[in-house]
């Protein structure tokens, strides 16, 4: 084969690789933002439901929340205050001594003055597809509103539907954070969602389950 010939090739090659892995990228990152359409309210014009699943986001040494989580915790909080859910599942992270995201986002919340008794926590959520497939399975969750940002609240919707849960999204808002810290949050999303998609569609990984702890008794 003439060098000509190889280059040609060469070419083609690295063209199409190229072109699959955009296809890899923005498949997935278009159908799960495309999803999320017409889901994503405010507190005020949200549809009531039985509880509101707040999704962990990080805490500082000391153990309490860092900015980004006190936005989610103090959003469901209004949603509580204004009578739009009736309980509020914290879920996040506990693999780690000294890093306890549920207790802290149950103190913050409790602080903010909701009752410790309608608030709970979900120790296991140690990702977003593991706090949706736990809401359903664990917790008895068939109806919800997702409290988290919105660089972050397509995927936790389609994760949440996948299990069906029949969810509407609240994005948190009222803090000011850097620019660069939402750039790499929203640059960090982009290969999440790709995650997301083949964890549903694809692997199904274990997630950490145990007994069932309703909600809400009756159940």
């Amino acid at each position: 084969m003439s060098c000509k010939k190889l280059f040609v090739l060469f070419f083609k090659i690295v063209f199409g690789l190229f072109g699959l892995g955009a296809m890899i990228i923005l498949i997935p990152n278009i159908i799960i933002r495309k999803n999320a359409d017409g889901k994503l309210f405010t507190v005020e014009d949200v549809k009531p439901a039985p509880v509101a699943i707040v999704f962990g986001a990080g805490l500082y040494r000391d153990g309490s929340p860092m900015p980004v989580l006190k936005e989610r915790i103090e959003t469901a909080v209004a949603l509580y205050e204004e009578g739009k859910v009736e309980k509020l599942l914290m879920t996040g992270d506990n693999r780690f001594e000294y890093y306890d995201e549920p207790t802290a986002m149950y103190e913050y919340a409790i602080e903010l003055g909701v009752p410790e008794e309608d608030i709970v926590r979900d120790f296991a959520g140690r990702r977003t597809y593991d706090s949706c497939v736990r809401a359903k399975a664990i917790f008895g969750v068939n109806e919800a509103i997702l409290v988290t940002q919105e660089f972050h609240i397509a995927r936790a919707i389609y994760l949440c539907e996948a299990e069906e849960i029949e969810v509407q999204g609240v994005p948190s808002t009222g803090r000011v954070f850097r620019t660069e810290s939402e750039m790499s949050w929203k640059f960090r999303e982009v290969f999440a969602r790709i995650v997301a998609f083949w964890d549903v569609h694809f692997i199904a990984p274990n997630v950490v389950l145990g007994d069932e702890e309703f909600i809400f008794p009756t159940q």
